[in-house]
């Protein structure tokens, strides 16, 4: 792991890679380690103060065991933590109990219950709670509240000076310490740890979201497919008859007649490819017969069908790609997405659309952006979910609703936004490995 990733990590930066679950955990173990660097200063720190400072006879080899062990549990832990993708809630309450242990060992030396440093078991049941689930939560509640009961009992004095005055002053001093170093802690930690937690949460939820979206796809697949059984053969058979009708002698004479036959036979071919493609984008991302073409091929490929499919009074611009041309293959599914976010532009009245294309040896970028009135903000808000549209007609909303669904199958993501000068611009984010040649 880079030394970028590991300051991310510990300073709290989540990115998409980071939101699962398991993700979740591990950056709050990263957090919990962060954590006993300092509680591991701090202990060290009051020893030297209490002792030197304040001339108070402590048991320094006993004491100084707790921050040895939190150190040596640092060094193992962090290597292992950083090699993992996930951390378990199991394991970070293992972790937790030992911050308890350590604290619960210190005390045993300094007074026990009576220290006032006591009170720091409430910041490590603040981070449970914050941190883990409910069974695990009470366990270590219970655990922690039956030691601080032990060490009422249990307990080597800390040797006070006599008059009461010095002794209330100390007492006093340390509460005062304690409730700063709480507040601390807990303001610069929990507030990291339920961004972990609102960031995991949002991710299940996002999740959800694509499992529903998967399902209703797979449902368009199946009526999808009973639809090209259902219109296969009456196809068929119109194109039979088309062929019969340009073959006769009273059609072939007209030209007119003829002129319109083969505007019908062009228009069933239509049919059949449009609803091949529905096929393509409700179930498969790829083609059954790949065809591996340069990148500015397939682009120009892309823009001439759909040119010569609306007309010449809509004008249309390609750009690169640059700095790269690479052979991809030439994905069915990737020239229906093009065809349709062009098509969405021609419907909202844009008369120009320009098409970027980036590619370098990790990614390719194809940004299409267009002169139209923009999306309304509800739509790009919502972008990719199913009957998002503002045409009022049954069924419509679902070109950029299967546009981004087609390209997270291909592994890639959409980003939409509407240009202060007017117009909107859709940026489509490819691997390359997606559509590289095997």
């Amino acid at each position: 792991m880079s030394s970028g990733s590991l300051f991310d990590l510990l300073t709290g930066q989540a990115d998409e890679n980071t939101l699962a679950p398991g993700a979740a955990g591990r950056r709050n173990m990263l957090l919990l380690i962060q954590l006993r660097w300092l509680a591991v200063v701090g202990q060290a720190l009051t020893i030297a103060i209490i002792h030197w400072g304040f001339g108070i006879a402590l048991p320094l080899g006993w004491l100084l065991l707790a921050p040895l062990a939190l150190v040596i549990l640092n060094l193992i832990s962090l290597p292992l933590v950083l090699r993992r993708r996930s951390v378990t809630d199991g394991e970070i309450f293992i972790s937790l109990c030992s911050d308890a242990a350590a604290l619960a060992w210190l005390l045993y030396f300094s007074g026990g219950a009576t220290n006032p440093f006591s009170a720091l078991f409430v910041m490590q049941i603040v981070l449970a709670a914050v941190l883990l689930k409910r069974r695990y939560v009470w366990a270590f509640v219970l655990g922690t509240s039956a030691v601080l009961a032990l060490l009422t009992l249990f307990h080597r004095p800390l040797p006070l000076p006599e008059e009461a005055d010095a002794r209330l002053g100390l007492l006093a001093q340390g509460s005062l310490i304690n409730f700063v170093l709480i507040a601390v802690l807990l303001a610069a930690f929990v507030s990291r740890t339920i961004r972990n937690v609102q960031a995991r949460d949002a991710w299940l939820a996002d999740s959800r979201q694509q499992a529903a979206e998967h399902e209703h796809i797979v449902r368009m697949g199946l009526l999808a497919s009973g639809a090209a059984h259902e219109l296969g053969t009456p196809l068929a058979s119109l194109s039979v008859i088309l062929g019969d009708w340009k073959r006769d002698k009273t059609i072939s004479a007209d030209s007119d007649l003829v002129e319109d036959v083969e505007q019908m036979q062009a228009e069933v071919e239509r049919c059949k490819t449009i609803v091949t493609n529905i096929l393509m984008a409700a179930g498969a991302a790829r083609g059954e017969s790949p065809v591996i073409r340069r990148l500015s091929d397939f682009l120009h490929e892309v823009v001439d069908e759909w040119r010569e499919r609306v007309g010449h009074d809509f004008s249309i611009h390609l750009h690169g790609p640059s700095p790269l041309n690479p052979s991809i293959i030439a994905d069915p599914a990737l020239k229906q997405v093009l065809s349709a976010l062009m098509d969405n532009a021609a419907e909202a009245g844009a008369t120009e659309v320009v098409l970027d294309a980036v590619a370098d040896q990790e990614v390719l970028i194809l940004t299409c952006t267009d002169n139209g009135p923009g999306m309304p903000e509800d739509i790009l808000k919502h972008l990719g979910q199913p009957y998002q549209s503002t045409k009022g007609k049954a069924g419509s909303g679902l070109g950029l609703f299967l546009l981004v669904n087609v390209m997270r199958t291909l592994g890639g993501e959409v980003q939409a936004q509407n240009l202060k000068q007017g117009g909107t611009q859709i940026r489509l984010r490819l691997p390359r490995e997606a559509l590289a040649p095997k």
